[in-house]
């Protein structure tokens, strides 16, 4: 599909072309029959030459591209207007450029609220010059929660205050719903217990969903706009979304092992294989249960949590599992996992995901 949109673009400037060589007499251009001056002309061209640097922009990924084909739009829609009987029909060309235009330019300004956030998020994070994680201080953790770190060699790696990292999958938005593909960018400030989670899913041909998640200074945030304008959820700072956010912030954290070390989290030893865990952020208290394997791998997170965040949302059971196991910079983690609604009519698995890239102890977004 981009590539017949860098085709539109391209043809509906090369005839935009076609009023400037009108307007100046080069060969026979039959398909205008109207005179156009040569002022216009040079407007003509104008607007052809526009609409080629939005498809060079497009192509790059640039986010001024939306600004100069919508720009385009307007010249050539006024143009069109003056030359009504024979080109007309350029006005399809036209609403199908701005409206891949309009959501583009949401896109953009999408992108950059979340490039500020997680500029916010990591700006104060110092990541130099952190203690080594010994085998001392896990003495006060329950014996599988102390296997499951040794498991992962976290031991004598630096403690970990920041990660950045990215995902794909598929997810559903609803339980009867198409399994649709996503990428995904999070960040997370381990000592303030706080991530901004941010997705691009493939919603449809050419029209996307954006979505960010968040947990900052123990409220959450959630927000999805169909492609990039329209908001399809936008909910937070309330209780049932502060305590998802930071439920999702516990399960989270077997990807960054050394955090499961931090004062904000307490442990209870449920079985062999089995810990619960309470964390508390800004006087407000979650709590689920850990289960591992035998030889500590992370195997499951389990909790109640609101199924939603609206006002009528109720408590279900909410369940991540991993599936597979991979090494980043050392350290092992989950890095296949699936999440699972435990409903009353059944279970409801809404997304799978794989993590691609992590890098611990950093201070910038991947842009930067």
């Amino acid at each position: 599909m981009r590539i017949l949109f860098i085709v539109i673009l391209i043809i509906h400037g090369l005839i935009h072309f076609m009023g400037f060589a009108k307007a100046f007499d080069f060969g026979n251009i039959a398909q205008f029959t109207k005179e156009i001056s040569k002022p216009m002309g040079l407007l003509w061209l104008l607007t052809g030459l526009l609409f080629f640097i939005s498809a060079i922009l497009y192509l790059m990924k640039k986010d001024t591209w939306p600004l100069i084909a919508i720009i385009a739009v307007v010249l050539s829609q006024l143009l069109i207007f003056m030359v009504w009987k024979d080109a007309k029909f350029g006005t399809i060309a036209n609403i199908i450029i701005l409206f891949v235009g309009i959501v583009g330019l949401g896109h953009y300004q999408f992108d950059k609220m979340v490039r500020a956030e997680s500029k916010q998020l990591l700006q104060n994070v110092q990541t130099e010059n952190h203690p080594a994680i010994s085998k001392t201080a896990m003495e006060r953790l329950p014996e599988i929660v102390q296997k499951s770190m040794r498991s992962s060699g976290v031991i004598g790696q630096d403690e970990i205050v920041s990660v950045r990292l990215q995902q794909k999958g598929e997810m559903k938005t609803k339980p009867e719903g198409k399994w649709m593909p996503f990428t995904a960018t999070q960040y997370f400030n381990v000592e303030d217990a706080a991530f901004i989670w941010t997705t691009e899913v493939d919603f449809m041909p050419m029209v996307n969903m954006a979505g960010r998640d968040k947990l900052i200074d123990g409220k959450g945030e959630m927000l999805i706009k169909l492609a990039n304008m329209i908001p399809v959820v936008d909910e937070g700072n309330n209780e049932k979304v502060n305590s998802g956010a930071m439920l999702r912030y516990m399960a989270e954290m077997v990807w960054f092992p050394s955090a499961m070390l931090n004062d904000y989290i307490k442990w209870e030893a449920m079985d062999a294989n089995a810990a619960k865990a309470t964390f508390t952020l800004k006087g407000e208290s979650v709590s689920g249960i850990y289960t591992f394997s035998d030889k500590g791998n992370f195997k499951s997170f389990e909790a109640n949590r609101y199924y939603g965040g609206k006002m009528d949302s109720k408590l279900e059971k909410w369940k991540i599992t991993a599936s597979d196991y991979k090494e980043f910079n050392g350290i092992k983690i989950p890095n296949k996992c699936s999440v699972i609604w435990k409903l009353r009519e059944g279970d409801s698995n809404w997304l799978n995901l794989e993590i691609t890239e992590l890098e611990y102890n950093r201070s910038q977004s991947f842009e930067n």
